[in-house]
């Protein structure tokens, strides 16, 4: 090979440059390399806490060695220390199969290896860590490459190693698909009693008939899969026979929204979801709710009113296990949503059907039952770590909130 060609031979470098974060620091960075023989290949920039890492892969056709040195009288111009290799492999990387999201209050760095370690154990590298929340819980959001995970029974594999470890270390861990599909999600629906409120609303109505632990036990039992829920709704709706009408209206306007969820509500308008509810209770006492929420969709039971007065039964379509999942497919193929963009909330098992055909199927604060069914389970009470798992941030959040003059975080405790 002759000189001349030699000369003209592209090499690539890679600079690391590290150092407290300010203004100017990457066009310092560039110029020194805009006077030189290069084009970028990639740049890559994080700041943690103030300090920042910013990695910038060139290819080189003059003398390598000496754009080192330029680069490096320039950045210690600045105070800023530079690491340079030479020969780096240009190779373009491959999207990260998977996003794990680690949720907890706090998360430790003990917790944190566990899942290092089970990651590792399952084939699994991380390609990035990101923080996406400090309140109302720690939360950290791993982009991974598992090699080989191209099923769904893989999926669940890796799906249940990791619960293994978030029972055991007192965390949510959730896992999505990486690429697209993870930021395609189009359609939200909320089970309502102890999801969306806090609560049960049928044992509110009870209590104002004296038969509210009667009816929370017939619930319990339900929700833990144990009764039919059509058969468990006739009969705790029974209960409720001679109540005067007033007695909804009364207890609507007593309902409690579980902490985050107007924050989450409002954020997933912003990001254009179609948002609705699905809720074995009753439309009468959730549609003002609904309605305050600016929801698109609500499915739900209808209590017999006759003369002013509760009947103790319900009528039209029953909303039970299966009308939950298909009034989801209903509100998708309105709206033209994929199922596979769909996501669902529920607590209960009367929530499995409709948590298992939704693309992504969330359990909060759920029975066994629906956990073992569900993509992501989350046990802290607080709504809008469904924004997290969907990789949204909590500045991200708060930016759009302070924008909109609505900013403010509830003192936990």
């Amino acid at each position: 090979m002759s000189k001349d060609a030699t000369a003209h031979t592209a090499t690539t470098v890679l600079f690391t440059v590290t150092g407290p974060d300010r203004p100017g620091v990457t066009s310092v960075l560039m110029g020194a390399l805009a006077g030189q023989a290069v084009a970028l290949l990639d740049v890559e920039q994080v700041v943690i806490r103030g300090q920042l890492t910013l990695g910038v892969l060139v290819s080189a056709t003059g003398d390598p060695e000496a754009l080192q040195e330029i680069v490096e009288q320039a950045m210690a111009s600045i105070g800023f220390d530079v690491r340079v290799e030479i020969g780096v492999g240009a190779g373009k990387s491959s999207p990260s199969s998977h996003a794990v999201v680690i949720l907890g209050s706090p998360v430790t760095a003990s917790a944190f290896s566990a899942v290092a370690a089970k990651l590792a154990g399952q084939g699994g590298n991380i390609d990035s860590i990101r923080g996406i929340a400090d309140y109302p819980l720690t939360g950290l959001e791993l982009m991974v490459s598992v090699a080989g995970r191209g099923g769904v029974a893989a999926d669940a594999a890796l799906r249940k190693g990791l619960a293994e470890v978030a029972a055991k270390n007192s965390i949510d861990i959730a896992v999505e698909r990486g690429g697209l599909a993870r930021r395609a999600k189009r359609l939200i629906v909320f089970d309502v009693d102890s999801t969306l409120i806090q609560g049960e609303v049928i044992e509110m109505l009870a209590a104002h008939a004296g038969r509210e632990a009667e009816v929370a036990a017939v619930t319990e039992a339900a929700m833990r899969g144990e009764l039919d829920f059509a058969q468990s709704l006739h009969q705790r709706v029974k209960a409720l026979a001679g109540l005067d009408a007033s007695v909804l209206d009364d207890v609507a306007k007593s309902l409690q929204l579980t902490p985050g969820a107007r924050t989450t509500i409002r954020t997933l308008h912003r990001l254009g979801f179609h948002c609705g509810l699905v809720s074995g209770g009753f439309r009468q006492v959730i549609d003002g709710l609904a309605h305050e929420l600016e929801l698109d969709f609500v499915r739900a039971n209808t209590l017999e009113i006759v003369d002013g007065k509760l009947t103790g039964r319900v009528v039209g379509e029953i909303v039970d296990r299966m009308g939950k999942a298909h009034a989801l497919r209903s509100f998708a193929d309105q709206v033209g949503v994929p199922m596979e963009q769909t996501v669902a909330v529920g607590d209960g098992a009367n929530d499995i059907d409709m948590l298992s055909v939704a693309g992504l199927g969330i359990a909060f604060n759920a029975k066994p039952a629906l956990q073992e069914v569900a993509d992501a389970t989350l046990n802290h009470p607080f709504l809008d770590a469904v924004l997290f798992i969907l990789g949204v941030s909590r500045d991200e959040i708060e930016a759009a909130d302070a924008a909109d003059g609505v900013y403010r975080r509830v003192p936990l405790g």
